[in-house]
């Protein structure tokens, strides 16, 4: 299925979720995994881990944080039409990129905690959604080797009140093929699943977006290398937040004199 946003749209309202198969070629499949080992030595190496305790049960799951600044690829990933078209079906036009991290399950990873990546950032209640996950797949996903798993219709859920207690015994596994990617509504209620099998990896990368009034869970300002953030064209700063216009899209002729004057190196 093409990132289509008026094929995408009705599935995200009614399931909370899509998959596009196919969304990545058999060599930028490759690519991408050869960039994803090469950001995990880089961050085995700064770190010393990529285990974080507060998130993960035990050293089988390991996570890269600040994708962006570890591979150009990852930043492509990030600006890519078909994933921005996954995100524009959900959000509208006005939407920023929140975080880009990616989590491998090896063998034996158990599952964290059940959770919605909208209440993460908003309080309740949750009428509207606000937020959108792109789960790009670097291998085949499913129940056995620890696929996330969702909440049907939990999407529909505005409060934590309305969590049933019994929510985790209604998760169902994503399941879908390498290269693919998986658009996940922001209140769809999920955890990592429980990687049973023997010898199978499961990495994937989560490109987080959210409506653009909504601060980012990284301040890229901060985490961006200055010369990744010099290489961006108008849009890419605009995403990351990086822009002088914040959250506004008026289009002001005293935005654009800010714009113009912090191009010329002034202050504006």
């Amino acid at each position: 299925m093409a990132a289509d946003p008026v094929e995408l749209r009705p599935l995200l309202e009614e399931e909370g979720f899509a998959v596009v198969p196919g969304a990545l070629q058999p060599d930028e499949l490759e690519a991408v995994r050869a960039a994803f080992d090469r950001a995990l030595e880089a961050t085995r190496a700064s770190l010393g881990t990529t285990h974080i305790a507060t998130l993960d049960p035990n050293p089988a799951s390991i996570r890269l944080v600040n994708l962006p600044a570890l591979d150009p690829i990852f930043l492509s990933l990030l600006l890519r039409e078909d994933a921005l078209a996954a995100v524009r079906a959900l959000l509208g036009e006005h939407f920023a990129i929140s975080n880009f991290t990616a989590h491998d399950a090896l063998p034996g990873a158990a599952p964290m905690r059940l959770h919605s990546d909208q209440a993460l950032v908003v309080p309740p209640p949750w009428i509207h959604p606000w937020a959108i996950n792109v789960i790009w797949c670097l291998d085949d996903i499913d129940e056995e080797n620890g696929a996330t798993r969702y909440v049907p219709g939990s999407h529909h859920w505005q409060t934590f009140a309305e969590v049933p207690p019994d929510a985790e015994e209604r998760l169902v596994s994503f399941r879908a093929p390498a290269g693919s990617f998986v658009a996940m509504e922001g209140r769809l209620w999920h955890t990592s699943g429980h990687n049973r099998s023997r010898d199978r990896r499961r990495r994937l990368l989560f490109a987080y977006y959210t409506a653009d009034f909504i601060r980012p869970q990284v301040n890229w300002a901060l985490c961006l290398p200055r010369e990744i953030q010099a290489a961006l064209d108008p849009r890419g700063r605009e995403l990351f937040g990086l822009s002088p216009r914040g959250n506004t899209r008026i289009g002001s002729t005293l935005t654009r004199l800010a714009e113009s004057a912090i191009s010329r190196g002034a202050e504006p």
